[in-house]
């Protein structure tokens, strides 16, 4: 299947199902409900990332007939894919109601997910060694799953954090999977291009309707599968065994997120609060608060998303 499809499907049907589910939102009652944390001040739609997830299956199913992907990693990946898309959408629920639903089930779930890639065939493997002859350093069975499950459950949920005003977690899942796809590319992994730009042209398909003003939100369903698919990607096939080098290539195009992420944990840590609780340190609210609009913020973000993807490109072709 031509890579350029792959982007348009999941950009067409992400496009035109989030009018649809914004409307089912309305009628189930299915909104978000604003309180002191959130930047929102009226209910907002939920069920934004069924539109994203549903362009992403439909690339997996029309794939499925250029190449029989049910027999590599990409398996396990879409099964964890969608048990993250159906407990987001019950935390989501309990979010209409008002309520908080369990953080032990949720992380649980979580893991689960991370786990069944190591156990199709993905996940970091080893490493090799850029200088010394090129020495590769094999990782045991146990470290590779720690390690896997470690890096995917962690990006997973920065990018939850993330999703805390209209288009940045969609604008910034876009840019880094771009350049998924751009690594993906150079490295001659032809299946994690296409879902790589499978993700991009989702994100980017419901961001037309969640840029600010958002008419609907992505909530946790479609947060955390973004955040899933995304380090799900960057640790199957050609990036499973990378040099010492080029194994922060993933990390520095996920960079906003996850360097975003790490501070705001070691703040909330150092001041002794819990540290998987929302709250408003993330640099997004930083820049709220020194007088940037949402628009504003969000472009500055984007900016500097795209120097840490512009990065990790420089850094992966001159480490080849």
């Amino acid at each position: 299947m031509p890579l350029w499809l792959s982007g348009v499907i999941a950009f067409l049907v992400a496009f035109v199902l989030a009018p649809r589910m914004r409307a089912l939102a309305i009628k189930w009652n299915f909104v978000d409900l604003p309180n002191d944390r959130k930047i929102h001040r009226e209910p907002l739609p939920l069920l934004g990332g069924a539109a994203m997830f549903a362009g992403v299956i439909a690339v997996a199913l029309m794939a499925f007939f250029w190449h029989n992907w049910l027999h590599t990693p990409y398996l396990g990946v879409m099964i964890g894919a969608t048990l993250l898309f159906g407990i987001g959408i019950l935390d989501d629920f309990f979010k209409t109601r008002g309520k908080d639903f369990s953080v032990s089930i949720r992380f649980g779930v979580q893991i689960l997910a991370a786990l069944l890639i190591p156990l199709f065939g993905g996940g970091i493997q080893g490493f090799t060694a850029p200088l010394g002859g090129h020495h590769y350093v094999g990782l045991s069975t146990v470290f590779s799953v720690i390690i896997t499950v470690l890096w995917v459950v962690g990006v997973t949920n920065v990018f939850n954090f993330l999703d805390g005003v209209d288009g940045l977690a969609a604008g910034i899942a876009a840019i880094s999977a771009t350049t998924l796809f751009f690594i993906a590319i150079v490295k001659g992994d032809s299946m994690s291009a296409w879902f790589a730009i499978a993700v991009t042209g989702a994100a980017v398909g419901f961001l037309r309707h969640n840029f600010y003003p958002a008419r609907i939100i992505m909530g946790d369903a479609g947060s955390t599968v973004l955040g899933y698919l995304l380090a799900a990607i960057a640790s199957v096939g050609a990036f499973k065994s990378a040099t010492v080098i080029s194994i922060g290539v993933p990390v520095l195009a996920l960079g906003v997120p996850i360097f975003d992420a790490v501070r705001v944990v070691l703040m909330r840590a150092k001041a002794g609060k819990p540290v998987y609780k929302p709250d408003k340190s993330h640099v997004h609210h930083h820049l709220l608060r020194a007088g940037l609009s949402q628009v504003q913020t969000v472009t500055v973000v984007y900016l500097i998303s795209a120097c840490f993807s512009l990065v990790s490109m420089i850094v992966l072709l001159l480490t080849r």
